[in-house]
C-alpha cells in the first residue's frame, strides 16, 4: 500500500483513543513508523499489520484489504 494513505488505520486509531505514539508503543515501533504507514510512505510487514490490528481490535480486512471501491479502475 505504499503511496496510498491508510485513512482506515488512522480512523481506527482515533476511535480507539490512541495517539500515534500510543499505538507505536503498543506494537513496538516508533511513532514515525506509524505516521509513515498512515501517510502511505511505508509498507508494513505482515507481523506488524497483525500487531496493529490486535492493538486496535480490528481485522486485517478492516485496515489493509482493498475492496473494489478502493482499487483503481482497470486501465487495460
Amino acid at each position: 500500500m505504499p503511496g496510498k494513505k491508510n485513512l482506515r488505520m488512522k480512523a481506527a486509531r482515533a476511535t480507539a483513543g490512541l495517539s500515534q505514539a500510543d499505538l507505536a508503543q503498543a506494537v513496538g515501533v516508533t511513532r514515525q513508523t506509524i505516521g509513515l504507514i498512515e501517510a502511505g510512505g511505508y509498507n508494513p510487514t505482515l507481523n506488524l499489520c497483525v500487531a496493529i490490528c490486535k492493538a486496535l481490535r480490528v481485522t486485517l480486512n478492516d485496515l489493509f484489504w482493498e475492496d473494489e471501491t478502493d482499487a483503481a479502475p482497470n486501465t487495460l
